[in-house]
């Protein structure tokens, strides 16, 4: 498609193409900042503020650590911690060391972390002592060789730091007994580092900067492999999409974001930390975006410009009774993502902020961003906007041909941001992309005439529970090794809190195999929001002539 008839929906100011090598590496986006926003604040956690300059040194310090223990450049090390500030002192540390991140959810279960650490080949990981017990359970089955440990308060100052240490340890009992011989502390590791230097690596556009794992339609959670220039374009992608309203921020205060979106996730990854970076932001870091008292309560202490988040977390805290204790009037822009974004919820937003949730769409496989609404619109639009400078968008019919305004097809992706393949899988590599270089989504949408493009259906099996895939595929797998299963299928619902909820239906081998059991186990497998919400018990699955289970007949049965 060379027509790009959305480029005139394109609010004044945005351009059209960007130039996105700009940069040779995230690393020297990131030492740009450090340089140029040293005495700014790049990060605020329970009250205390981290310094751009200080986000440098420590980093800087942990890189050496890291060259220390013989790792080659290439080397995978994963990241396993919610919003806390050595998340990205550990990016910028194994980036400018010459690695690549890994990022994990820290609520996977022992099966589905030792997948990802196995399938990454990971030497390293970087975790916080609160999911320790976790890694201990599946360490002796994968290739890590170094435990670096974090704590909740480790930068936090002394006092403050072994204050909040002891209430999360022995107060909130958060940090299950554990067994890691030969772990080092964070702490430690950092003050290691700063008596050498850091060996300069040449790190270039082309190189792997993260692995982004998305469950897989075979059940087998997938590494997306992003390069720097992957992750780089996607941030000055977006930074020119918001810059309408973020330049309406007075020199006097600095662009400040929330990021209660946790950092594992490709969305808070590169339009939280990565795009407040390039900007000189603030990043406000919120550890249990659940906890919305907690989250209202600091977010009262700061003047707020941006604020991504999915619809769950919109709505929950539109509905907050102290929602107004937040001052929400220097907010110039609320991007949804990650799951659709309700009316109703997008009413209550704009009525009580006066700022619009701008739906945006993308995958970990475009670094996220692909499209979105333009940031000046003032009313929610039902739809997924139009694509980003640089990008193309166009729909597919089941024989690969594009088709005609208004009818739906396949959405397919194209720009600078579309991941470089799947880890090690060429195979499924070559199912998604086409020959001319477009990134197949398995979402099926629509294009008015404007150029926007609206979602209207999955041609996956995928559930998406509060911005989170969830393969019906791996579920099974899981819940058919549980002694008593004869058979079982795995839909989404519509759920008006998350968006889908996951519905188990199961054939019984066993008549005493009892819900309780299965939740238990389900519990045990898988993180929590891939765990069933429903449960039903039925004599037979809906099945075509050859076996196949209808996971369509049982959705449309709910």
């Amino acid at each position: 498609m060379t027509d790009r008839i959305w480029l005139k929906s394109y609010p004044p100011g945005v351009p059209a193409d960007l130039d996105t090598s700009q940069y040779s590496s995230l690393v020297a986006l990131m030492e740009e900042s450090f340089q140029k926003y040293a005495s700014r604040t790049a990060y605020s956690f329970m009250g205390k503020d981290v310094s751009y300059g200080q986000t440098d040194e420590l980093s800087r310090a942990f890189a050496v650590y890291l060259q220390s223990l013989g790792l080659v450049k290439g080397d995978r090390i994963a990241i396993m911690m919610p919003n806390v500030p050595q998340y990205p002192v550990a990016v910028a540390a194994i980036l400018r060391a010459g690695y690549v991140v890994v990022n994990v959810n820290p609520l996977y279960t022992p099966r589905e972390l030792e997948h990802q650490l196995k399938d990454s080949g990971s030497k390293a990981i970087v975790i916080i002592e609160n999911f320790a017990a976790t890694l201990e359970k599946c360490l002796a089955s994968t290739p890590v060789k170094h435990v670096v440990l974090c704590a909740m308060g480790d930068q936090l100052g002394f006092l403050k730091g072994a204050l909040v240490n002891y209430v999360v340890r022995n107060v909130k009992k958060m940090v299950p007994s554990y067994s890691l011989p030969g772990a080092v502390r964070f702490n430690e590791a950092v003050a290691r580092g700063t008596r050498g230097s850091i060996k300069a690596v040449a790190v270039k556009p082309d190189d792997v900067a993260v692995l982004q794992y998305t469950g897989g339609t075979t059940g087998v959670s997938k590494g997306a492999v992003l390069l720097h220039r992957n992750v780089i374009a996607n941030v000055l992608q977006s930074e020119a999409w918001n810059q309408p309203v973020t330049k309406l921020v007075p020199a006097s205060e600095q662009l400040t974001t929330v990021c209660a979106l946790p950092l594992y996730h490709i969305f808070a990854f590169t339009v939280g930390m990565m795009l407040s970076m390039r900007t000189g932001g603030k990043l406000i870091l919120i550890p249990n975006p659940r906890d919305l008292p907690a989250v209202l309560k600091e977010l009262s202490k700061h003047v707020i410009h941006s604020f991504p988040a999915v619809n769950t977390l919109f709505n929950g805290l539109a509905n907050h009774p102290d929602f107004n204790t937040v001052d929400w009037s220097h907010l110039k822009v609320s991007v949804g993502g990650g799951t659709a974004v309700q009316s109703a919820v997008a009413k209550l937003w704009f009525e009580k902020t006066g700022c619009p949730i701008c739906e945006g769409y993308g995958l970990s496989e475009t670094s996220p961003s692909a499209s979105c609404n333009p940031v000046t619109a003032k009313e929610y639009t039902g739809t997924i906007g139009v694509p980003l400078p640089s990008t193309y968008l166009k729909l597919l019919d089941d024989d690969g041909h594009e088709v005609a305004i208004g009818q739906s097809g396949e959405i397919a992706i194209k720009g600078p941001q579309v991941m470089a393949g799947y880890w090690q899988r060429p195979d499924e590599t070559a199912k998604v992309m086409t020959a001319d270089g477009f990134f197949k989504s398995g979402d099926i949408g629509v294009m008015d005439e404007r150029g926007f493009f609206k979602i209207v259906d999955r041609k996956k099996d995928m559930i998406l529970v509060s911005g989170f895939n969830v393969f019906p595929t791996e579920l099974e797998d899981v819940v058919s090794q549980l002694d008593g299963v004869l058979e079982c299928a795995c839909v989404g619902v519509p759920d008006a809190k998350t968006g889908e909820a996951v519905k188990l239906v199961i054939v019984k081998k066993n008549p005493d195999l009892t819900e309780a059991q299965i939740r238990a186990y389900c519990k045990e497998n898988l993180t929590g929001y891939k765990q069933p919400k429903l449960i039903e018990f039925r004599a037979e699955l809906p099945k075509t002539p050859v076996g196949k289970i209808l996971r369509r007949e049982l959705r449309d049965k709910t």
